[in-house]
């Protein structure tokens, strides 16, 4: 028989039982969609969370100023420890597993513009701060290193400050007056969304050149009046976050005479570290959504696997007729594998698409603060047709090849006996 006349054959059989051949394929092709909206929306929560996170600040560390609870260098602990506007240069040089170190400084301060008025913090640091603390341009520019070392008077606008004070019309080239002084506007930031903050939400600051911010908003008495208020610090790769993290401490502990190994002398908010347990959150949400698809595949499987058995079983009598007429084992066998061959494709194909569809549909709505919405990869839809066309083929082959094997007498007997 040629394979055209097989393909055929097959063709008339599968429109011949075709209650049977749509169960079947829907046993497939249920199992394609679960698996690929489960898996869809574990990622979605996950890239969504990522999100959120990265709007704070790529895996950076944050130093603060605390007070000592071990002695050291023969001075009592209980004493407060004070960073200073240049200390930053000093751990940058000693701290070579970090990429960037900057201090940072806010205070708050009364901003008005022609239009109107307000009550802002008023934060400043160096020009990588922008990439640092992900604080994204909407308009103009952020402040570069060249506006703080010459201490320019010039800000960059949360995006509600820039509403409060200035609402729909243009803010950049204007004027504004924090606390008195005259500062021009050079950038607006883009809104976005942010979760968690030490000292407010971005986009209610004006951000100004540190060299501005240290001479125009020092830190007021009983403060020293050239403090910082934080350090902020990133390691140079993933991989190098408890280095810099030790080198840092120990730079520190060096200018301000104090134990590096004293957690309380400077405290750390470590987003390494909670970016860390949020890859093992997101990873252990994957592996339960993952293994909830695959109860689901094989429980579609074993549908699948009945609904095979007893069509082969259905078919006994059919096989030994075709063996009395001359058809060979193989022949048999061959349009058994072509039959699910076909099954399996069409229903694989019908569940990815409806899953994709149904992906698209939902990802039109508007997501939830933490979801990106549904994220489907066609590797899991591969694998859930993979899984389930191999329980398919085996569940047919197998019956096929025990029915095939049975003398022609026997098979033509079976169903008219039973």
């Amino acid at each position: 028989m040629s394979f055209r006349d097989l393909l055929a054959d097959t063709l008339r059989t599968l429109w011949a039982h075709k209650l049977r051949t749509f169960l079947t394929m829907f046993g497939i092709a249920w199992g394609v969609i679960s698996i690929v909206l489960m898996v869809a929306a574990g990622e979605g929560f996950r890239v969504g969370q990522k999100k959120v996170a990265d709007n704070f600040g790529k895996d950076i560390m944050i130093f603060m100023a605390g007070r000592t609870s071990m002695q050291a260098g023969g001075m009592r602990a209980g004493r407060r420890v004070t960073f200073e506007d240049r200390d930053y240069e000093y751990v940058s040089r000693e701290a070579t597993a970090c990429a960037e170190v900057m201090p940072e400084l806010g205070n708050g301060g009364l901003v008005h513009s022609a239009f109107n008025s307000g009550s802002f913090l008023i934060t400043g640091s160096l020009a990588a701060f922008a990439e640092v603390r992900t604080i994204p341009v909407g308009e103009g520019r952020f402040y570069n290193d060249e506006d703080s070392a010459q201490g320019r008077r010039v800000a960059f606008l949360g995006s509600d400050a820039k509403k409060q004070l200035f609402a729909s019309r243009p803010a950049l080239g204007q004027t504004i007056h924090l606390a008195g002084l005259p500062y021009t506007v050079i950038g607006v930031m883009r809104a976005k969304e942010q979760d968690s903050s030490y000292d407010g939400r971005d986009i209610s600051k004006v951000f100004i050149p540190f060299g501005a911010v240290i001479r125009d908003f020092p830190n007021r008495p009983p403060q020293v009046r050239r403090s910082v208020d934080r350090l902020l610090v990133t390691p140079r790769s993933f991989e190098d976050h408890e280095s810099c993290k030790w080198q840092v401490r120990r730079a520190l502990g060096r200018l301000h005479g104090f134990d590096p190994r004293d957690e309380e002398a400077c405290p750390v908010w470590d987003t390494v570290e909670d970016t860390k347990a949020f890859r093992q959150m997101t990873e252990g949400m994957k592996l339960f959504l993952g293994a909830v698809g695959v109860v689901s595949l094989f429980l579609g499987g074993i549908g699948v696997m009945n609904v095979m058995l007893v069509a082969v079983r259905e078919r006994t009598r059919e096989i030994g007729l075709r063996k009395s007429v001359g058809a060979t084992s193989r022949a048999i066998l061959s349009q058994f594998f072509v039959e699910t061959l076909i099954i399996v494709f069409l229903s694989g194909g019908i569940g990815m698409g409806v899953a994709w569809g149904l992906c698209s549909l939902v990802n039109r709505l508007e997501m939830p603060e933490y979801f990106a919405g549904l994220l489907a990869t066609w590797q899991t839809g591969l694998a859930a047709l993979a899984l389930l066309g191999t329980v398919a083929v085996l569940s047919a082959l197998y019956p096929a090849r025990r029915a095939a094997a049975v003398d022609p007498i026997e098979a033509l007997r079976f169903e008219a006996g039973g």
